[in-house]
């Protein structure tokens, strides 16, 4: 390295600054320029990331910064020799002494750069769990009629999974026969490597390619599974939908799902229901909406109606002479139960009164007679002078 290189200016500090203030410069300057944090333009971020370890290492070293801020280089020998301060190659690969000493000091940045490395600085390094673990989840859509949704229904719901091989329980060996534990990884599944870099020793970790992360080996496979454990099966279950239930909601079915590993659970099943539109009943909320015809002498000398409802069943109900049509009534407890509650909503209907298309000869002169009787003509609301 060139020993006319203003290493205060390319840390971006004054001549005064203290150990804590080149150490903060130095760590954000570290984050900005590590080559794998600028995959983009890797090659002058490399360039710039060891310039700043370069003076970094100068500086944060007393006797180097002395003789730098005296002779303007570090180097014993002025400004000569093929290596440079940082040995061949400019690289510097240095774990002791006063400076630079791998992330013991540096806090979060250790933790930054393991992400780009795949592992851990040392003690850092975190290890991956190769314990039991929940098996996945299964997700199914059924459709169910207005009916059901209303009163409840069981259904039976065919389930492609994996299942426990009933010929080796699930190890995978063959029957009399165990799994061994890995001995390229130690059964953790996961291997990993030191490498002396100019940030220290890094360490790196990768799955483990002759067990593939399990940490076990089989050299005797199930004939009936392969190797794996499980196999595919359909499986028929049988699925409560409680009464009131809505469009779009889900039932779960707990350990209903694909088989852990390991000896984990098993993951959960679940159905999202799709209720099925309905030729005279609508839904809102937990209440029953619907219209029911009335024919005009029903509406003008009222009448007792008989209601279906969404059961089958029917309600009688009353209304009053001179019903309008559009008029809505409303029949306490009638409509959807709430899902897990006694509560009930209501059956709210709404009355059309129906105009005769034909009429008979006496019919005719009936209502003939009747408007003789009766102003025909609407009554119009006078308006004031503003409105």
């Amino acid at each position: 390295m060139a020993g006319k290189k203003d290493y205060y200016e390319i840390l971006g500090v004054n001549k005064s600054a203290t150990d804590d203030e080149l150490k903060k410069a130095y760590r954000k300057l570290a984050k900005k320029y590590h080559p794998d944090a600028n995959p983009d333009n890797k090659a002058e971020a490399e360039a710039k990331f060891k310039e700043v370890n370069e003076a970094y290492e100068v500086l944060s070293d007393s006797q180097k910064r002395k003789m730098y801020d005296q002779f303007g280089t570090a180097d014993p020998s002025g400004f000569g020799g093929g290596q440079g301060p940082f040995g061949q190659g400019g690289y510097y690969s240095y774990t002791g002494g006063s400076g630079f000493d791998g992330f013991g000091d540096f806090g979060d940045l250790g933790d930054i750069f393991s992400s780009f490395f795949g592992g851990g600085f040392g003690s850092r390094a975190r290890k991956q769990s190769n314990g039991p673990r929940k098996g996945s989840d299964i997700n199914l859509r059924m459709d169910i009629t207005f009916e059901e949704a209303f009163l409840g229904v069981e259904k039976e719901v065919v389930v492609s999974r994996n299942e426990q091989c009933p010929n080796c329980h699930g190890t995978g060996a063959k029957p009399g026969t165990n799994p061994m534990k890995c001995p390229e990884c130690n059964g953790t599944g996961q291997v990993r490597q030191v490498q002396n870099t100019i940030l220290g020793q890094m360490q790196t970790t990768r799955t483990c390619s002759a067990c593939h992360g399990t940490g076990e080996i089989i050299k005797e496979p199930c004939e009936t599974c392969k190797g794996k454990g499980t196999i595919r099966k359909q499986a028929k279950i049988k699925v409560k939908i409680p009464a009131g239930i809505d469009d779009g909601q889900t039932v779960v079915l707990r350990g209903e799902g694909e088989p852990g590993t390991k000896g984990g659970p098993k993951g959960d099943l679940y159905i999202t229901v799709g209720v099925k539109k309905h030729s005279i009943f609508t839904r809102k909320g937990n209440n029953v909406l619907c219209e029911i015809p009335i024919t005009i002498t029903q509406a003008t000398l009222g009448a007792e109606l008989e209601i279906p409802m969404v059961d089958g069943s029917k309600e009688k109900y009353k209304i009053a002479e001179a019903t309008q049509t559009g008029s809505k009534f409303t029949i306490r407890n009638k409509g959807f139960k709430y899902v897990n509650s006694n509560m009930q909503g209501d059956f709210v209907f709404t009355v059309v009164v129906q105009t005769p298309k034909k009429l008979t000869k006496e019919q005719r002169d009936l209502l003939t007679q009747l408007a003789k009787t009766m102003n025909e003509q609407p009554p119009v609301k006078k308006r004031g002078l503003f409105g």
